[in-house]
Order: C-alpha cells, then sequence, then structure tokens
C-alpha cells in the first residue's frame, strides 16, 4: 500500500511483488514500448508520409503531436502509481494504447491521425515512469540493480536494432507493423503487470491533497517546450512566431509551476528534490551522455545514409550486430560491476569508451563503409551499457525515498525535454556546420584551377560514353562535382558532430569526479565507500 511521510508526502514504498520476474519483464516491455515506438516512428517517417499522403509540414506537425503529449503525464505519473497502485494506472493504458495502436493504420483523415497520436503519445507517457515505480516500490531489493539495469538496457538496444526492424517491417511485412508490433507488446504487458504486481487500495488522503495545479503547470510547460524544440529546425527557430509562442508560452508555465510549489501547502515536485551536490552533478553528468550518446544514435546513421547514401537494411546491419547484440554481455557485466564497485567507476568506464569513439569519429573519410565503423560500434556498445545504468544507480542511491515520486517527475523532464533539447542542438550545429564547410569548400574550387579542369574533363567523358549529349553531359559532370563538394562538406560538419561527442563524454568524466560517495544503502556495494572523490 502507498504510504506516506509525516510531511504528507508520497513515499516510494509499496507491497513487494509476489512474482518478480513477471514485473521485472513487464518493466522491460514497458521501456521497450517508448524506445521502440519513438525510434520506429521517427525511422519510418518518410514510409509514412507515402502512405498516409501527407505534405512536409503535415508529417511535420503529426511528429509533434505523437511526442509532445508524453510530456503532458509522464512527471506525474509515479505520483499516480503511488496513488492509486500501479495497477490501475498502467493496465487500463496499456489497454487502450493496444486498440489505438491497431487502429491507426486504416485512417487517412489528417485531423483523425492527429487525435489518435496525440493519444498514442499520451499513453506512452504513462509506461516508462511506471516501471521505474515497479522497480522502486514492488521488487524485492536484491532485484533493484537489475531491474534498472533493464530499464537503461532498452534505450540502447532499440535505437540501434530500430533501423533493422522498420527494413524488416517496410520492406518485408508491411509498415503496418510500425504500430501493430506496440499492440503486441502492450497487451503482453498487462498481463505481465496484472500478474506481477500486487493489488493496492488507493490512498484517500495523499488524493485529497494533491497539487493538480503543479502538475498541470509542470506537464504542459514542458509539452510546449518540447513542441517548440521539435518544430524549431523546421521552422527556423525565433524567425517563426510558431517556435516563440510555443517557447515563450511553455517558459511561462514552468515558471508558474516553481511559484505554485512554494506557496502551495503541499507540494507535488518541489524543486528542493534536486538540491542535493551529487543530484545536481549526476543530472548535468546525464545531459553529457545524452550529448555523447549522439554519436551512437544519429551519427553513424547519419553519415551512412547521406555520404555512401546506403539504404537502412545496410546500415542496420552494423548497429545490431555490433552495437545492439554486445550490449547484451555489457548489460550483464554491469550489473555485475555494480553490486561490487562504486556506480561512478561504472559510469566513467562509460563514458571513457564513449570518449575514445567520439575521437575515433574525427577520423572518418568519405571512403569509409560500414565494416570501418565496427571498432568505434564496439566502443559505443561499451558506453551505452556502462554508462547510463551507472549513472541511474548513482542518481537512485542518492534520492531521498521519502521523495522518490518528485524525484522520478525530474528524471523525465530529463528523460523527455532535455534529451530533445540535445538532438535539436546536435542537428541545427550538424546543419550549420555543414553549409559553413559547404561555402569553405566551394571557395577553392575555381573554374579555371587545372584540378577541377581535369575533373570535369574526366566526368564529361564518362557520360558522353553513356550516350549524353555534350549539353547534357556538362550539365551531370558539373552537378556531380557540386555533390561531391557537398559529400565532403556533409563529412566534415559529421566530424565535428564527433567533436562534440568526445568533449561531452570528457566533461562528464571531470563532472563524475567532483561527486561524493553515495550514502549507504541497497544500490551501495560496502566496498564503494572506500572510493571517494
Amino acid at each position: 500500500m502507498a504510504a506516506e511521510a509525516p510531511n504528507g508526502r508520497a513515499v516510494s514504498k509499496g507491497r513487494l511483488s509476489h512474482h518478480p520476474l513477471l514485473a521485472v519483464a513487464a518493466v522491460l516491455l514497458g521501456a521497450f514500448i517508448v524506445s521502440y515506438d519513438t525510434r520506429l516512428f521517427v525511422l519510418g517517417l518518410p514510409d509514412l508520409r507515402g502512405v498516409f499522403g501527407l505534405s512536409f509540414d503535415e508529417v511535420g506537425w503529426l511528429t509533434t503531436v505523437a511526442t509532445a503529449p508524453q510530456l503532458l503525464i509522464a512527471p506525474a505519473v509515479a505520483w499516480l502509481a503511488t496513488v492509486f497502485g500501479l495497477r490501475r494506472v498502467l493496465i487500463g493504458p496499456s489497454l487502450l494504447y493496444v486498440a489505438v495502436s491497431l487502429i491507426i493504420p486504416f485512417v487517412r483523415n489528417y485531423e483523425a491521425l492527429l487525435v489518435l497520436h496525440f493519444v498514442h503519445g499520451l499513453l506512452l507517457g504513462v509506461f516508462i515512469p511506471a516501471t521505474i515505480m515497479i522497480v522502486l516500490r514492488n521488487l524485492p531489493l536484491q532485484w533493484w540493480v537489475a531491474g534498472l539495469a533493464a530499464y537503461s538496457f532498452r534505450l540502447s538496444f532499440t535505437s540501434n536494432t530500430g533501423v533493422t526492424l522498420v527494413d524488416l517491417y517496410v520492406q518485408h511485412l508491411g509498415w503496418q507493423w510500425l504500430y501493430w508490433q506496440d499492440a503486441v507488446v502492450a497487451a503482453l504487458m498487462a498481463q505481465l503487470t496484472w500478474l506481477g504486481t500486487p493489488r493496492e487500495s488507493t490512498n484517500r488522503e495523499l488524493l485529497a491533497r494533491a497539487d493538480w495545479g503543479g502538475m498541470l503547470l509542470l506537464g504542459a510547460g514542458l509539452a510546449l517546450i518540447h513542441a517548440g524544440l521539435d518544430q524549431g529546425n523546421r521552422l527556423a527557430w525565433f524567425e517563426a512566431g510558431t517556435v516563440i509562442a510555443l517557447l515563450t508560452g511553455g517558459g511561462a508555465l514552468i515558471v508558474g509551476f516553481l511559484i505554485n510549489e512554494v506557496l502551495v501547502e503541499e507540494p507535488w515536485a518541489s524543486p528542493t528534490v534536486l538540491m542535493s551536490r551529487n543530484v545536481i552533478l549526476v543530472l548535468l553528468a546525464l545531459i553529457t551522455y545524452m550529448i555523447t550518446s549522439l554519436s551512437n544514435t544519429m551519427l553513424v546513421t547519419n553519415f551512412l545514409l547521406n555520404v555512401p547514401q546506403l539504404r537502412p537494411g545496410q546500415v542496420g546491419g552494423v548497429l545490431l550486430n555490433y552495437v545492439a547484440l554486445p550490449l547484451i554481455a555489457v548489460m550483464v557485466a554491469a550489473v555485475y560491476l555494480l553490486r561490487r564497485i562504486d556506480a561512478r567507476i561504472v559510469a566513467m568506464l562509460g563514458l571513457a569508451s564513449f570518449a575514445v569513439a567520439g575521437w575515433m569519429g574525427t577520423r572518418i573519410t568519405s571512403a569509409w563503409a560500414p565494416d570501418d565503423f565496427i571498432p568505434m560500434a564496439l566502443m559505443q556498445s561499451v558506453g551505452q551499457g556502462l554508462t547510463f545504468t551507472g549513472l541511474l544507480t548513482f542518481a537512485t542511491s542518492n534520492s531521498n525515498p521519502v521523495r522518490a515520486t518528485a524525484f522520478v517527475a525530474y528524471i523525465q523532464v530529463m528523460r523527455l525535454d532535455v534529451s530533445e533539447l540535445a538532438t535539436t542542438a546536435m542537428t541545427t550545429w550538424l546543419r550549420v556546420r555543414e553549409q559553413i564547410h559547404s561555402n569553405l569548400v566551394g571557395l577553392h574550387i575555381s573554374a579555371g584551377d587545372s584540378e577541377v579542369r581535369q575533373t570535369l574533363a574526366r566526368l564529361l567523358g564518362r557520360f558522353i560514353e553513356h550516350g549524353a549529349s555534350h549539353e547534357a553531359a556538362l550539365a551531370r559532370a558539373t552537378n556531380t562535382l557540386a555533390s561531391f563538394v557537398r559529400r565532403e562538406a556533409n563529412v566534415l560538419s559529421v566530424i565535428d558532430g564527433f567533436t562534440i561527442a568526445f568533449w561531452a563524454a570528457i566533461a562528464g568524466l571531470l563532472l563524475i569526479s567532483l561527486m561524493r560517495p553515495a550514502p549507504a544503502g541497497p544500490l551501495v556495494p560496502k566496498s564503494a565507500n572506500s572510493w571517494s572523490s
């Protein structure tokens, strides 16, 4: 049953599950649904745009409507689970999610698609916070590390298998499985939740003192900010009134939330939960992880799709075989290490691996093929498996159990809005750097230059040999030379991205070195207390 702290705040303590393996399986499936849905939806957008007959602007807003609603509900889910119990919070939304996922592929009306994707995204916002609460409230202490590792595992595994799955669904099984996969997994998750979590009664005293205003202000504010960030690159940022309105409105609601938490008698997620040296440092380290992990989830994929212009199926093989599959062994190693050494050391090993991968990325050339990325992919697999698991374990071990629901709310802010900010910033960086490099490379190409003339002559002869007229061959030769410039500019921009990833990993290592040992608890091995910063 949900407990209550002396000050009235919800306590993250519930009845132990009588089937912990089933509860852990539900944790894993719930987290996988969110990660796979997000990854597959983004990768499958070009195909979905064609199937639904959407314009560029329509598909842009569909993306925002499918993701931003997660933030409306996600921060409040931990509190709702504490008050109503996990069964009530998780099973009903899971079944509704099944129905929505089955229906979407049959809809062609744009307004109906927006509504269904809004509901779809809102329901996704329930699953990950609820799965964290299963670990913290219903599992025996000896299962906590494994549960947190399962939660961490899904992020990296789904990111690196998503390309392969999209290719499988679109090319072979049918694009509908981009949605129907979720329906199958959500139904199984609902069943496992029913079997693996205990029955809990509603805590009516906490319900009577609910800070509904705080929940609404934070959720709505974060959703608007997320929407503004998502639309920023498409609408040229502050040149668009829509982006300004979304970001300004979201910021105003967040300010209102902070004021509400000061004035309300029983604050739901008081920012004072973050007022700890270790908590602040670990949250900053998580930001560096989100940035440096883009070397895996964004930069490798962008390079292989845009430079050698490979198909998703050709790209997915490297990510599947050399990041996702080795990640299984890495996660087992992470659990083993976290039960024996300080979580800070585990996270530092992961960030050091990301730093090496980032350094490797600064050596790429336009001649690189998928196999050239294998050493980098293996280092990224180690980084993905150790960094987030170590940081999440350390963050949890430093949180106050009495205020865990507030802490989980801020973890959702990190997971969604800060992650979106990191991705958007990297996307903007790559676009701007590509433009700069294109201009700089172009400055060294002159029509009278001997090498340029020789290159154009070779290309001209090649196209004439294939039957093109002189005028057509010259035009094609000129366009081909321009494409060489764009290719090299693209390579240089990706190198700049890897440079950012490298320095983010270094910054993360410095932040961890400033952390103090976590207080003794179920997530801290005895030997960890002997290592201090």
